[in-house]
């Protein structure tokens, strides 16, 4: 499934994986390839993803995540380092 994370001010990442966790206002979440589709709040936390060059994280500040037609969206609010 395709992958993009995007704050205010850039674009973060862009690709192909095969999971993504998320940490979702109610706890953690996976979204897998063909997931129902979906619209969650995010809140302060790691956004785990796993593809082909392995396992990558990213912080985020909270957020929306849109799960579509095997297109995932993240518009989070930050990136912390």
């Amino acid at each position: 499934m395709h992958l993009e994370i995007i704050t205010p001010d850039r674009k973060v990442f862009e690709g192909e994986v095969t999971s993504a966790q998320f940490p979702g206002i109610d706890g953690l979440f996976e979204v897998l390839n063909n997931h129902a589709p979906l619209i969650s709040a995010l809140k302060t936390g790691a956004v785990t993803i796993n593809g082909t060059s392995g396992r990558e994280s990213f912080n985020i500040d909270g957020g929306v995540v849109e799960v579509l037609r095997n297109n995932v969206i993240v518009l989070a609010e930050s990136i912390k380092a």
